[in-house]
């Protein structure tokens, strides 16, 4: 196993290595994959008309002019306004369900029909709910993300429940841990907090998408405006803010990594 070291930010404070440390070669490959993919969309940008392929410079510009209007930022802004507690209740939810039929054997029996009953149905297919139950809002928006954040949760924390070892229960036991809330707290969920915290993770990155497809009503954010910009052929702006959905990502994720090494350093 990598040992951790800590090495200085350059701010006074300390960063663990397993963060901070960069591997030269995957930089460099990294690297050079980003430009080879930036040199063949601006070839393929020079044969297509700007309508069906704007120039990687063209969506730069746009990008720019987007962020210096502001619109971009009140975009971001009422996204997040859904996005946190759909994210937030989903996972929530979904975990704990999770949890709890996979460690009750009778719940899980009685529940088994409405969960697979239940879990082929796409968020998308919930909008009607949504707009009938919580109207053309943030609130409908937050229960199509929560929808799909659900179920991840869900098997992932269930996964993780079921594949705790019945020999590390009986040492448990052994050692005077009684009761299933303690076991729960004491055992079960430390034991699957890899494959919860794995839940999470991608849960998270499937809320960002379903940002899109929450707002297809009428709800304002991101996926509004590139919904918007797709009808008027700006294919700029859509690819603009689709650089916009994937930086936010990819900002939620490393500081979920991050937080998700802490959690589990125990390990």
């Amino acid at each position: 196993m990598a040992t951790k070291t800590d090495v200085d930010d350059g701010i006074g404070g300390h960063v663990d290595g397993s963060i901070a440390a960069i591997d030269p070669r995957r930089a460099v490959l990294g690297s050079a994959g980003i430009a080879g993919f930036l040199a063949l969309w601006w070839a393929a940008s020079l044969v297509q008309p700007s309508y069906v392929l704007p120039s990687p410079a063209a969506v730069g510009e746009t990008f720019y002019a987007e962020a210096a209007s502001g619109e971009m930022a009140t975009a971001i802004g009422h996204s997040v306004r859904h996005w946190v507690p759909g994210a937030a209740i989903g996972t929530t939810l979904g975990v704990a369900a999770g949890v709890g039929l996979a460690w009750s054997s009778l719940a899980d029996d009685v529940s088994a029909p409405i969960v697979r009953t239940l879990r082929p149905v796409p968020p998308l297919a919930l909008i009607g709910f949504a707009i009938a139950w919580f109207g053309i809002n943030h609130a409908g928006a937050a229960f199509i993300i929560a929808v799909g954040a659900f179920w991840i949760n869900f098997y992932a924390a269930y996964g993780g429940v079921e594949g705790v070892s019945e020999d590390l229960l009986d040492v448990a036991r052994s050692l005077g841990v009684e009761g299933d809330l303690e076991l729960l707290r004491s055992v079960v969920v430390p034991a699957a907090s890899p494959e919860i915290l794995t839940g999470v993770r991608t849960g998270i990155g499937r809320c960002w998408m379903l940002v899109v497809a929450s707002e297809i009503f009428g709800v304002p954010g991101i996926g509004r405006r590139i919904l918007r910009a797709s009808n008027n052929l700006q294919v700029d702006v859509v690819i603009a803010y689709i650089l916009v959905l994937s930086l936010m990502f990819l900002l939620v994720d490393v500081m979920f990594r991050a937080a998700q090494r802490r959690a589990l350093a125990w390990r």
